[in-house]
């Protein structure tokens, strides 16, 4: 184990991880955090951990997003929970095409193969097979919904924020453009990282971002506060290597848990953004009501969280659903 926890999260090495394809990966790094004080039954279990699966563009870190809900100063402080943040599969600070340097050559990935990667860092690192619960953010949620699905007996709870159970409709559209655009330049199977990438990667954030905010936010917005939020939004995402966005990106265009959503047996909690662009409540949440037995789905304006990025409207919902888990 590599010990960074100076920098707030700590690295460790699998000796190997297996796809779901078949092919192996030696020496494979992951990246990870925990908020919060384990809990050890007699013998010596850990029985009060939960695990946070971060968003698109998230990393282990992200779980810091959730200071109102998770670690000693939060105001669900007294659930105890010990979360444990984990870096994706493919994203650079895990193990990644561009961490590995196989660029194109990096085994293609499922979401079912994020879950395992995160499932190995549990089992060899804090010897945990079962968890109190799951949750997740954006893509983080896809993986939530897979975990429940194809594992339905390793966690009691899961909670998920503006995410889906399927790629489709006008999702799958946008995830298959974004490969087109990459596909149609001859650069992209180049050895060398080449100007003509950090182009194409401008134009895909550019696409990005015009499903990034809510319809009703983009249309309060004057045109110059668009191109000043747009310019800033493509910039950032330039520092995203084209062949980790390329492989995350098929991952999600592949990704349907439909089928096996009656699987679920923990307690599910869905929060979905009534303004939502990219996820639409009328079609990522009502419809689980008939398709998993125990859940709530809470609806909240996105334009009232973007201004103020705060969950304390949330805090009386989490805290009644979660007073079954508290430790």
């Amino acid at each position: 184990m590599i010990d960074d926890s100076k920098l707030g999260y700590k690295k460790y090495i699998f000796d190997e991880f297996e796809f779901e394809s078949g092919e192996v990966l030696h020496d494979v790094e992951i990246e990870y955090t925990t908020r919060g004080t384990p809990k050890y039954d007699e013998d010596g279990n850990i029985i009060n951990a939960i695990v946070y699966c971060h968003s698109f563009n998230g990393n282990c870190l992200s779980v810091g997003n959730l200071y109102q809900l998770i670690g000693p100063k939060s105001e669900l402080s007294d659930f105890n929970f010990f979360c444990i943040s984990i870096t994706s599969l493919g994203y650079p600070e895990s193990c990644s095409p561009s961490t590995t340097n196989l660029k194109f050559e990096f085994p293609h990935y499922s979401i079912k193969d994020c879950v395992n990667f995160k499932r190995k860092l549990l089992k060899e690192v804090f010897n945990i097979t079962k968890v109190v619960g799951v949750m997740g953010m954006g893509i983080g949620g896809y993986e939530t919904f897979t975990w429940a699905c194809e594992y339905p007996d390793e966690l009691e709870f899961m909670m998920v924020g503006n995410s889906s159970f399927k790629t489709g409709g006008y999702r799958y559209i946008i995830s298959k453009t974004l490969n087109s655009i990459i596909d149609s330049s001859d650069a992209y199977f180049n050895p060398v990282y080449s100007e003509e990438l950090s182009k194409i990667m401008l134009s895909i954030n550019s696409l990005i971002y015009s499903v990034y905010y809510p319809k009703k936010v983009f249309y309060e917005y004057t045109r110059d506060e668009i191109d000043l939020y747009m310019d800033s939004f493509i910039y950032e995402g330039l520092s995203r290597d084209i062949y980790d966005f390329r492989y995350q990106n098929t991952s999600i265009l592949n990704y349907d848990a439909e089928d096996k959503l009656s699987n679920i047996k923990a307690k599910t909690l869905i929060v979905s953004a009534s303004e939502d662009v990219y996820y639409n409540p009328e079609f990522d949440a009502y419809p689980l009501k008939d398709k998993i037995e125990n859940i709530e789905i809470i609806l909240f304006d996105l334009e009232d969280y973007i201004q103020n990025d705060d969950y304390s409207n949330f805090i009386g919902i989490f805290r009644e659903f979660l007073e079954e888990f508290k430790k």
